[in-house]
């Protein structure tokens, strides 16, 4: 059985529309005054409410009981089949739906993905085999564009981009001197990273940074909405996301039972706490570039200029990092290079070697999470530190 759910469209997209292109025409004057690169590059903020006008409306979400889905494997690919209601639909299936599947069926992910890439059909008859044992099992299956991007829990709470975007965007205006740096829609989470030139700091001379915020969402259980202090330094244009202080909420909610209309239960229940979260959502910004925030996490970038690395063990210092904040052999090289080349051999050197390399790396989803890397080798325990920095026999 598949049960569809509504989408609510009560907020017109025009004024979003609008004020994405006075931040685009103000955002580009600037960048051309200053010569300024930027962080990671995103799309502009006009190309991200056109993107989320059309998802709005590409969006196809049902609640499914897992006797109602099958796995299909043929030559044009692997295809999730919809059953209910006397119809039935088919769709692509993306690399989040693939890992979810294989978590929800509790099937290993190297064996899931050996299955989907040597021997599709296995995989087919594993995925039905144990959606068959479980048939009356409720699940929230996610679509757009005819392919399933999500399955998630009955509990699933929808808090989608379009509701965040425009919710927040009209409190950045309204926040002097703030500008979007950069955004970006990818398949796992919208960014929205703002700073505020404003509120400055200089950590040592020369080297000053600015208070910003990141909020980021995620429809498809990557991630909830969240708003993260940002610090955005001018010397290289990195900015490094600090944990200190995020407000987060989670796409939880009450279970939808059978026989409940959802779209009624979304609109009068969920609908009405979600809203007030979101009037909340401008105290969170403006409490991420708070002065007295922005001034801890610039102390803690002081203390760390102080914390040394003797020149000998810098890539023993480089290789332990990687190892222990997981960055790639790719990675852990390009950020020796940039911590050679910045000539910092310190922990707040390090910090900006990982946030540099940032900008090198090719998915957004991964520039952002090394953004929040650098801001916890930034702050990581000392006992941590010293055996980073510990001479090997």
């Amino acid at each position: 059985m598949a049960d569809h759910l509504d989408y609510q469209q009560n907020q017109p997209m025009h004024s979003l529309h609008n004020y994405c292109n006075r931040c685009d025409r103000r955002h580009s004057d600037l960048a051309q005054q200053k010569g300024y690169r930027f962080m990671k590059a995103g799309r502009t903020l006009q190309e991200l409410a056109i993107e989320l006008s059309r998802q709005q409306g590409a969006k196809k979400d049902m609640m499914v009981d897992t006797g109602a889905l099958r796995m299909d494997a043929s030559e044009s690919g692997i295809l999730l089949n919809v059953t209910g209601n006397g119809t039935a639909s088919q769709y692509g299936i993306n690399e989040i739906a693939h890992r979810q599947i294989g978590q929800h069926l509790k099937i290993p992910a190297v064996y899931y993905d050996r299955m989907r890439s040597e021997y599709p059909d296995l995989l087919a008859q594993n995925v039905n085999g144990w959606f068959g044992r479980t048939p009356d099992t409720k699940r929230m299956l996610r679509t757009m564009d005819g392919t399933a991007r999500a399955l998630l829990s009955d509990r699933y709470r929808r808090i989608d981009n379009f509701e965040i975007a425009n919710a927040v965007l009209p409190i950045i205006g309204r926040m002097e001197g703030a500008k979007v740096e950069s955004c970006e829609l990818t398949d796992s989470r919208m960014y929205l990273k703002v700073v505020n030139p404003r509120i400055t700091a200089e950590v040592q001379k020369g080297d000053i940074v600015q208070a910003g915020v990141i909020i980021s969402n995620s429809e498809v259980d990557m991630g909830s909405v969240s708003v993260s202090p940002l610090i955005y330094r001018l010397v290289c244009l990195n900015g490094m996301i600090a944990q200190d202080g995020a407000v987060r909420k989670y796409h939880v909610g009450r279970a939808n039972t059978s026989g409940e209309d959802f779209s009624i239960y979304r609109d009068e229940t969920i609908e009405a706490d979600d809203k007030a979260f979101l009037m909340k959502l401008e105290d969170s910004a403006k409490a991420a570039v708070d002065q007295a925030r922005f001034a801890s996490i610039v102390d803690k970038m002081r203390e760390a200029v102080e914390v040394k690395m003797q020149a000998k063990l810098v890539p023993q210092v480089v290789e332990l990092a990687s190892k222990e904040y997981s960055f790639s052999e790719s990675e852990g090289q390009g950020i020796l290079g940039h911590l050679i080349e910045g000539g910092d051999l310190s922990l707040y050197g390090l910090a900006n070697a990982v946030t540099r390399q940032a900008q090198d790396v090719e998915s957004y989803d991964r520039s952002t999470e090394l953004e929040a890397a650098g801001y916890k080798i930034l702050t990581m325990a000392p006992a941590l530190w010293r055996a980073l920095n510990r001479e090997r026999r």
